[in-house]
């Protein structure tokens, strides 16, 4: 098979949701339907049922959440599939927010009881800064929950969508009968047997003929036909090109606890979505068909087996092709390095891979040589933009609870700062670690993680800041920046890569610094121009 074909095989995307809006559920039944699996596990943590496939961590098992991204890959109609199942609170959103940047498509899910919520909007938004296109599924529909109409305008007005239904559903909740697929021209009738795989499928071109009503009966018939003529009327036509501009979004109804309306999504999703898309670096626009391999480090997992201690580097392959043995160039460090046993995923399974393509996401073995946005090329010095640190929001001191594992500890503390957990500051003053995080779940992770991956056990002390911010080091040698220096010496910490950030006590503080020294630009990314 040829490098072209190859790469219009492949469809890497990215799962978003607010938590509980059905977001692994939906990548159990995609694995399902694509026949990677054999039986789908439900999310929520209890002793009789398995756990999903996705959610691999001890941690996550325990809490029925996702905390970090997790790769799975699957072989359907000739299309080889890359899943990135994200987590969907907001305590693991930076997690999210860099697995992004490594899809060429999202699947958003909105449960149909609670609409659009906080976390999606703040997904989408980044989404759509990156016109990366979208295909929205509203799950849950056999319980009850908002009108389809209304659903859809809330995603025009609160995420800013321009929508377009593929699928319309037919009753809701206790009356949900099923899904007129507007797509494929077809009615899905819905059991209620959650343990029926896959559903009745009619094939129903003219919404006009009389048998309608002996199928669905008379009532939901004529509901049926007056809300798709008002969709008719509303909502555009679907255009693909509009779709893979980011322009354009179709939206389908389903319940993925009951495999329904899955297929109907992947089915439209093999056909639609995009396969693998330029990227840009700093130096230039890289396209996946150009010969020469490309790659960038979007997310260090460590320990993912916790006997080998073992740490993987996940990388996306941008550009030609990825070979096992093959020396590359890793531009940070400038120097050439082998891999002779590069991983695809399955969830925790990985294989080794002799070739990869664009697309793909291949799982490198580090020892510490890999950073989160590294990049990989054959020669060329290329840096892929757009895997930012962002201000954390909860700030706490770290302190050794054993002095015997001082050593434990300041490698778990290492290695979990570089996978992105967290973020760690040094005081400037003291040299006391703080580490700062999104969520304040990321603490109780971050001290399971050391106990039980690296045998270290730590305690927190508040520390109180209000917000980090990286100082743009271009105006360090004026006076301005100097007399800045003094005043806030205690409030300056050094994060991993060496950059100098001011710790804001207050939104007040952050003001008036502001104002009092103009010339000392403060950001609040770690990526500034």
């Amino acid at each position: 098979m040829s490098f072209k074909t190859q790469i219009q095989k492949r469809r890497t995307f990215g799962i978003i949701s607010h938590p509980d809006a059905g977001k692994t559920t939906l990548t159990e039944k995609l694995l399902l339907f694509g026949g990677a699996i054999q039986e789908a596990g439900a999310v929520k943590s209890n002793k009789i049922k398995k756990s999903a496939t996705s959610d691999f961590m001890e941690i996550e098992r325990q809490r029925g959440i996702s905390v970090a991204t997790s790769v799975l890959a699957f072989l359907y109609k000739d299309k080889k599939i890359n899943i990135l199942d994200t987590p969907g609170h907001k305590d693991f959103a930076e997690d999210t927010f860099r697995t992004l940047t490594a899809v060429d498509s999202v699947i958003v899910v909105i449960d149909v009881a609670k609409g659009v919520e906080e976390q999606t909007e703040k997904l989408v938004e980044v989404c759509r800064m990156r016109k990366i296109p979208i295909i929205v599924f509203i799950n849950k529909l056999d319980r009850e929950g908002k009108d389809a109409f209304d659903l859809l305008d809330e995603l025009e007005l609160k995420l800013g969508l321009s929508v377009t239904p593929l699928s319309f559903p037919i009753g809701m909740g206790y009356d949900f009968m099923g899904i007129y697929n507007i797509y494929e021209k077809n009615i899905n009738l819905f059991s209620g047997d959650s343990k029926k795989n896959i559903e009745d499928t009619i094939a129903f071109n003219d919404l006009g003929n009389p048998q309608l009503e002996t199928i669905i009966g008379s009532e939901a018939a004529k509901t049926l036909r007056d809300n798709l003529e008002l969709a008719q009327g509303v909502y555009p036509s679907f255009s693909k090109e509009k779709y893979l501009e980011g322009n354009q979004q179709p939206v389908f109804f389903g319940s993925a606890l009951n495999n329904f309306g899955v297929r109907e999504l992947l089915d439209c999703f093999v056909e639609i979505a995009p396969s693998p898309r330029a990227k840009l670096a700093e130096e230039r626009l890289v396209d996946a068909f150009e010969p020469n391999m490309t790659g960038f480090v979007f997310k260090i997992h460590a320990n993912m087996d916790p006997k080998h201690r073992d740490r993987l580097a996940f990388i996306k392959i941008v550009s030609g092709t990825f070979e096992r043995n093959r020396p590359y160039l890793h531009v940070r460090h400038g120097k050439k390095l082998k891999f002779s046993s590069p991983n695809a995923f399955f969830a925790e399974k990985k294989e080794i891979v002799d070739i990869s393509y664009p697309g793909d996401i291949v799982g490198l073995h580090d020892t510490g040589n890999f950073k989160i946005g590294d990049t990989l090329t054959e020669g060329e010095s290329l840096h892929y933009k757009g895997i930012p640190s962002f201000s954390p929001e909860h700030f706490r001191y770290i302190n050794n609870a054993d002095p015997m594992k001082a050593k434990q500890l300041n490698k778990g503390i290492d290695q979990l700062m570089d996978e992105g957990v967290a973020q760690l500051f040094t005081l400037e003053i003291n040299n006391r670690k703080v580490i700062g995080t999104v969520g304040a779940l990321q603490f109780e992770v971050i001290q399971y993680r050391l106990e039980h991956e690296y045998g270290a056990k730590c305690t927190y002390e508040n520390f109180p800041v209000h917000k980090a911010c990286w100082i743009d080091p271009r105006n360090s040698k004026s006076e301005e920046f100097m007399e800045f220096r003094r005043v806030k010496q205690k409030f300056l910490a050094k994060d991993k890569r060496g950059q100098e950030v001011f710790l804001a006590d207050s939104q007040f503080s952050l003001q008036m610094t502001q104002q009092k020294y103009p010339s000392v630009k403060l950001h609040f990314t770690s990526e500034f121009e």
